[in-house]
């Protein structure tokens, strides 16, 4: 009787708040439309409303460099549903389930929002040198730099096009192309950009020959890449055996739970074998972290 009156106000709390989360987001005036069609991209400093404001604009920073909407409003909704989440399963599972409900939606998101990044990002760096060769025929045909740069942007395919919306934004808003190329490397953190930016920042200062300059640098990006495939390609092997290490203790964990549940579940009603449990589950926790950061090291 307790657990479907707890999901029947369950139901009802989340349906106030998506009636309270339309209303708000009918109250938007057009100006505020406007300003954030404006600001599309771009990481702003938003007002705390029940979040803290360092947390929204670290959650925006993430999800922006992932191709993905700013959270916004649904932040609020999310943490409740989390919230909801934690007490479900620390009413049906106890102390193991609260804590895997802690732990296990923010990490499931960090992984996933990360994953997200590091493939786009990686696609936006195969599409640079197409980008690149764009503005030194551009170059050659007479047109300024910035013009060259601008162009190749708009000439670009998704993701690079649609990230580098922010490079042209911020150069008709009057920021000069350097500064914008700085910018943009590093919100996205990574060094390809970093030298575009540094190259633009010096054939600015100092001049020079730029299609020249750009030829280098594509030479160095692809370069770069052939030498990252290579190098992944060698270490095939050593990463394979992390994920086995990996998924071994859960395939005997599952195993059990198949051929001998009695086995794992004699343990978990016992008060010692429920403390080894939950102190295999936090080594296996932060033994998978560990070889995570081992492999993106290599």
């Amino acid at each position: 009787m307790l657990v479907p009156l707890l999901l029947g106000l369950i139901c009802l709390l989340l349906l106030g708040l998506s009636l309270r989360l339309f209303q708000l987001g009918m109250r938007k005036t057009g100006n505020e439309r406007v300003l954030s069609r404006l600001t599309e991209g771009q990481p702003v400093l938003v007002a705390a409303t029940g979040v803290a404001s360092p947390m929204r604009n670290y959650l925006d920073h993430l999800f922006l460099r992932a191709g993905l909407d700013r959270p916004g409003e649904r932040l609020i909704l999310w943490l409740v549903v989390w919230a909801l989440l934690v007490f479900l399963g620390g009413l049906l599972a106890g102390l193991f389930g609260l804590l895997v409900m802690l732990l296990l939606p923010p990490l499931g998101l960090r992984l996933f929002v990360g994953w997200r990044y590091r493939r786009r990002v990686r696609r936006m760096v195969e599409q640079l040198p197409q980008l690149l060769d764009h503005a030194v025929r551009s170059l050659k045909s007479g047109r300024t730099l910035a013009d060259a740069i601008l162009g190749g942007i708009e000439a670009s395919a998704d993701p690079l096009r649609e990230a580098m919306t922010r490079i042209r934004r911020n150069v008709e808003l009057g920021v000069s192309l350097p500064e914008a190329a700085s910018d943009f490397a590093e919100f996205y953190e990574r060094e390809e950009f970093r030298f575009l930016a540094l190259g633009l920042k010096v054939n600015h200062r100092y001049g020079g020959n730029a299609s020249e300059l750009l030829e280098n640098l594509m030479k160095l990006i692809r370069e770069r890449e052939q030498a990252a495939r290579q190098l992944r390609a060698m270490t095939g092997e050593t990463r394979m055996t992390a994920v086995v290490l990996a998924l071994l203790p859960i395939g005997v964990a599952s195993y059990f739970m198949v051929t001998n549940p009695g086995y794992l579940l004699g343990m978990w009603h016992d008060p010692s074998g429920q403390q080894m449990l939950l102190l295999s589950f936090g080594l296996q926790v932060l033994g998978c972290l560990a070889l995570w950061r081992m492999l993106r090291s290599v």
